[in-house]
């Protein structure tokens, strides 16, 4: 990122897959950045009911053209557009609960609680649980000393090498990209979000209960309504699809060329946002159905920013445009990323990873 172009934003916020990243920001940058943000943390009830009522007027809908067709014995082909467009209102209704959240969805936060347990129902998420987890993420991202909850499992050069060779194993099947988008998001939606993490405190864990409680309803009045098999199998394709979706934004969120990844003593909060998280600019329709979570850099810059506000404040400042941009071709190069390299400050490929690797032998044989 141009200095030049970063005007009142902190310094320290440079997209490069070398950069150190050692100039913190001063008390008065931060509050500099605070102030352009500031306008649009500020949720519309309009626009917040708006979004509620279409998303799952839209995913009701849905359903029920699921059911006619079933019914009426329709073609199998019509199916496939259906399972597509519930699961990206799926998607959609994650990120609604996702700003409940965050307390950005509406100001008032009796109301953020009973949405957010509603979408978290249907998205398969306890809210309050899941909650807790995910403002960790927001406080460590970028962060190598405080890794491992609410983020990718992703090891250093050394650590993978100091693994016996069954951890290694159970690393490189957990970063393979079938597993990674494939198996591990199903496994998570269906299964880790019913099960307390150990560290929960007794309200996380009530949250986890009463979720499955809801979840085992929802399924059971599903069931009532459409018939056992055919809201089961839909419903299978549908969460499984949008979990898999859900993943990859995640993944290319924060696993990219050029993030920003320090150790704890050097870390900071606005370059971990800025640098530590990617502007993902999707086409329109993705960007409708993913409820903006492509500007991510400004979403970890400020929690408080409802998605419907998050372009705005993404076009306010030239600053913002200067950030890592991923678009859906380029994302794809990501999956590739296996390991990370202090030495280099970058994320690797296991084919760079085997040249780190052969360079130490050779080294070690000469010496």
């Amino acid at each position: 990122m141009s200095t030049s172009k970063l005007q009142n934003l902190p310094k320290g916020s440079i997209s490069s897959s070398h950069a150190k990243h050692e100039d913190k920001p001063s008390a008065t940058e931060i509050s500099n950045w605070k102030k352009i943000v500031s306008e649009f943390e500020k949720p519309s009830l309009f626009k917040s009911l708006w979004q509620l009522i279409t998303t799952l007027g839209l995913y009701l809908l849905t359903w029920t053209m699921i059911y006619l067709n079933y019914t009426k014995s329709g073609p199998w082909y019509l199916y496939i557009p259906l399972i597509l467009v519930g699961a990206g209102l799926t998607v959609r209704i994650f990120i609604i609960f996702h700003d409940c959240g965050h307390q950005s969805f509406f100001k008032k936060q009796k109301y953020n609680k009973f949405f957010g347990f509603i979408t978290g129902t249907l998205a398969f998420t306890p809210f309050k649980h899941w909650t807790w987890e995910h403002n960790i993420h927001h406080a460590t991202v970028g962060d190598i000393d405080r890794r491992g909850i609410g983020d990718v499992w992703t090891l250093m050069v050394d650590e993978y090498l100091e693994l016996p060779k069954l951890k290694r194993l159970s690393y490189r099947i957990w970063r393979h990209p079938l597993f990674l988008f494939g198996f591990a998001p199903v496994y998570v939606f269906l299964i880790r979000e019913r099960i307390p993490s150990p560290g929960a405190k007794p309200g996380n864990r009530k949250a986890v209960i009463h979720t499955n409680i809801a979840i085992l309803l929802l399924m059971s009045l599903g069931c009532l309504i459409f018939g056992s098999f055919i809201f089961l199998l839909f419903q299978l394709f549908i969460i499984s699809i949008a979990a898999s979706a859900g993943v990859w934004l995640f993944y290319v969120q924060h696993q990219f060329e050029g993030v920003y990844w320090e150790r704890h003593e050097h870390w900071e909060y606005t370059s971990a946002a800025l640098d530590g998280s990617s502007f993902y600019q999707l086409p329109k329709v993705l960007q409708w159905f993913s409820g903006n979570i492509g500007y991510h850099h400004l979403h970890h810059l400020s929690t408080k920013i409802p998605n419907y506000h998050l372009e705005a404040c993404h076009n306010s400042h030239p600053a913002f445009a200067e950030v890592t941009k991923l678009t859906l071709l380029s994302s794809f190069r990501c999956m590739n990323f296996r390991l990370w390299d202090e030495t280099e400050k970058a994320l690797i490929t296991w084919k760079q990873f085997k040249r780190i690797r052969d360079d130490r032998e050779a080294a070690l044989s000469a010496a």
